[in-house]
């Protein structure tokens, strides 16, 4: 009998940690695609577990400075990826929580924007709360994992990147001010991509919202270094 109790017990144990599977996002705004790489849970192959594993989230704009940031971090952390189209939301942070069942991970490095300036998607009064349950949902489920915030990049006028869109620019900087109030009051460190970027829109692509090689890499060094100094000292 005990031996059965202990085989039970053991098998709920296991099916218990096994990683939730994630549902396929979609994005009904063709304004604000992909950009190749599909909304998806990237994981990286562990070889050695004695490595720490860091969790990358953001749009699409995360498809620019990826690689750059694994291939910095190689023999450093394992970096897995979860590229997706949602904004600020209840069902995000369920997804959210279902996704970090895939750690466990030391450091979050995170950005939320691109998909949530249309008129409709956030209830007018519900971004700051909803952002601050999204941080809690990382601290409850990863309480050892630093977290890094990455605000929303510059928003241009399509085929005039010199010039930012005044309707949809203007959307990102407020939610960008909200999002670094509620990062203030949480503690949690911040990678101001915004900033890193408003004042160099020669780099932009000139589809509004993506960004060409030079400008990413600005990104994959400010997120690289920030990833480095939160990672656990061996």
């Amino acid at each position: 009998m005990k031996h059965a109790l202990a085989f039970l017990f053991l098998a709920l144990s296991i099916h218990a940690a096994e990683p939730v599977k994630i549902a396929p996002a979609t994005e009904t705004d063709p304004r604000v695609h992909a950009d190749g790489q599909g909304w998806k849970l990237d994981k990286a192959k562990i070889t050695d577990p004695k490595l720490p594993r860091v969790l990358l989230i953001g749009d699409s704009i995360v498809g620019g400075y990826r690689q750059a940031t694994i291939a910095a971090l190689a023999g450093k952390a394992y970096v897995d990826v979860w590229a997706n189209p949602y904004c600020q939301s209840e069902h995000t942070n369920k997804v959210l929580a279902d996704v970090l069942t895939h750690g466990p991970y030391a450091v979050v490095h995170f950005n939320m924007g691109l998909h949530g300036w249309q008129e409709g998607r956030i209830k007018s009064g519900t971004f700051e709360p909803l952002m601050k349950a999204y941080v809690e949902v990382i601290k409850t489920k990863l309480p050892n994992a630093k977290i890094i915030w990455a605000s929303s990049t510059p928003v241009t006028v399509k085929d005039k990147p010199a010039d930012l869109d005044p309707e949809v620019n203007a959307i990102i900087i407020e939610q960008n001010r909200m999002a670094a109030k509620v990062m203030a009051e949480l503690q949690v460190p911040v990678n101001d991509f915004y900033t890193l970027l408003v004042d160099k829109r020669t780099l932009a692509r000139g589809d509004r919202f993506h960004w060409t090689a030079p400008a990413y890499k600005l990104l994959a060094d400010l997120c690289i270094e920030s990833i480095l100094k939160a990672l656990p000292k061996s």
